[in-house]
């Protein structure tokens, strides 16, 4: 699976309950017909190259690199770490796995860090792990990215953060793509205070090397835990002084657990392994208070069609004609039951009410390209929607297109051309502005202006995925006057591909079609069950007095 759902969802006994009585989606799909087929297998052999690409990032760094960091204090993996961490056999969100594939700098396996939403001793958390394997920790400008994405899901899901620090520092020969714009390395801080001030939780384990302005993440954390010979904590390591003042000094002395602990007070609990540190950590979020059972089931219905058919409903270029947008809703929501909004009106968006594990959502799917009439049909629901306090599910296949021509002349239909911008900025401006829980699905094409309607990234959806058949861009390619041959198309076409988009954190991560209903489950339950502080107050650490 492209994301780490696990067996719960297979094992978990669902109660079935009469849903409310929305009509039944009757689907016309013939999953005989050639076309189907023929989707079925593009999409799977699109996916086995994104799988392959996912389990290569699942390894971290390498054999070599793997060996030495065992050797290194018999270090545990980032994964076993976080085995440790989670409760056993609750399903773990991981989020861009393939940040970093193929940058031009270098292949940086998973932007050299997890991150993704998980359960620690029954409360919601949102998990921040550095993997040490992968060019030893250091933090490259996709790792920044990926790093500050993170806090973001967690500051807008209001999600408690637990931070697992093993890191060099910041890659120097790209300091200048880390260090000094507002949205690098030290927007981290300014997060970790945002956090603070709304009384949302930071926890950090020092759980290896924590250099440079990496310090300062156990030091702006509610508490942090520090492993003894192991964990590191300081600006500039041994070298550094030794290089400045000619003085040698081993690391434990200058930033191990005893000075943090004990003299600096940088760090709160002293662990002598790094299961301690895990089991100190899951006791400390068992102080957090009481929250719902964040991934249960509620009593629900499946759709009465198959989840696997959504992968003969993917689109591809030049195939023909897509399949109606309710075939896909049809296979994500509970009995494939769909109140439709204004269902003759604007028919190129469809809109319309469902439920997903029992919480009634708003869907918005494209049906065609986005006419006048159905991007003032999606602006209105949207503002239903959100008065309602009901959250919103975009399911993106959209192209963008200049109603002054068509394909063969140029015309000059200003009035319509109007019309179509006028009603799109208002359903960007109303998407924008929506307060309930926004979650998009680009299941087909992302092109142009008009896709900011749909909840694109530059709108601040609560979360975005991408199918592997997914592109982006500002145009599509068959657009460009140019032939095959052409260098310019072709790294057109790259770049709009799915895969270049997730290794840059443009989204949270590429998943199969079928996994869609489980997905839009784990992430509506990040956004829609919060950490509830009891006060917000913030917090720093008092000045440390040096003993002399």
């Amino acid at each position: 699976m492209f994301l780490s759902i696990r067996a719960a969802w297979a094992c978990t006994c669902i109660v079935k309950r009469t849903l409310s009585s929305f009509p039944v989606i009757k689907s016309q799909l013939d999953i005989n017909s050639s076309r189907f087929h023929d989707n079925v297998a593009r999409t799977r052999g699109v996916a086995l190259e994104i799988q392959t690409a996912i389990e290569s990032a699942r390894a971290g760094g390498g054999t070599r690199a793997l060996e030495r960091h065992v050797k290194a204090n018999k270090k545990l993996f980032v994964r076993d770490r976080l085995k440790l961490l989670l409760d056993p056999n609750a399903p773990f969100l991981e989020l861009s796995q393939l940040a970093g594939h193929e940058m031009p700098y270098g292949d940086v396996k998973g932007a050299g860090l997890i991150t993704g939403i998980g359960q620690i001793e029954g409360r919601m958390c949102f998990i921040n792990a550095n993997d040490a394997t992968v060019k030893a920790g250091s933090m490259f400008p996709v790792s920044v990215k990926k790093q500050l994405r993170g806090q973001e899901i967690a500051l807008q899901n209001q999600l408690p953060v637990v931070n697992l620090v093993d890191s060099g520092g910041a890659f120097l020969p790209l300091q200048a793509e880390i260090f000094p714009d507002s949205e690098h390395g030290g927007k981290t801080f300014a997060n970790l205070a945002t956090l603070s001030s709304k009384g949302i939780p930071v926890v950090t384990i020092v759980c290896g090397s924590c250099t440079a302005g990496a310090a300062y993440i156990p030091t702006m954390s509610q508490e942090a835990i520090i492993v003894k010979s192991i964990g590191s904590l300081y600006l500039g390591g041994p070298p550094l002084v030794k290089a400045s003042t000619g003085e040698e000094v081993s690391s434990e002395d200058l930033g191990g657990a005893d000075v943090h602990c004990s003299i600096s007070g940088c760090t709160d609990h002293y662990a002598t392994n790094e299961e301690e540190a895990l089991a100190i950590t899951r006791n400390i979020v068992a102080t957090f208070g009481e929250d719902k059972s964040p991934f249960s089931h509620a009593d629900s219905d499946p759709p009465c069609y198959s989840a696997d058919e959504l992968l003969g409903l993917a689109h591809y270029p030049g195939s023909s004609s897509k399949y109606p947008a309710l075939e896909v809703i049809a296979r994500i929501v509970d009995g494939s039951k769909f109140q439709e909004f204004k269902p003759k009106y604007g028919p190129e968006l469809i809109t319309g009410y469902a439920k997903l594990y029992g919480q009634v959502v708003g869907v918005i799917a494209n049906n065609g390209e986005m006419a006048p009439d159905a991007a003032s049909k999606g602006s209105q629901f949207v503002q239903i929607c959100n008065s309602r306090g009901i959250p919103l599910i975009f399911l993106c296949d959209v192209v963008d297109r200049c109603y002054s021509c068509n394909e063969d002349t140029i015309s000059s239909d200003v009035h319509k051309s109007g019309l179509a911008i006028k009603a799109q900025a208002q359903m960007i401006h109303t998407v924008s502005l929506a307060q309930v829980p926004r979650i998009t699905i680009v299941v087909g094409d992302s092109f142009g202006p008009t896709s900011f309607a749909m909840c694109s990234r530059s709108l601040s959806p609560n979360f975005l995925f991408l199918w592997p058949n997914a592109r982006i861009g500002a145009v599509r390619p068959e657009e460009v006057q140019s032939s095959s041959e052409d260098d310019g198309l072709c790294k057109l076409n790259q770049q709009c591909s799915s895969l270049h988009a997730t290794s840059r954190v443009w989204d949270d991560g590429i998943i199969l079609p079928q996994q869609t209903r489980q997905v839009l489950h784990l992430s509506l339950t990040a956004a829609q069950y919060p950490y509830r502080p009891m006060g917000n107050t913030g917090m720093t650490r008092t000045r440390a007095v040096m003993r002399m």
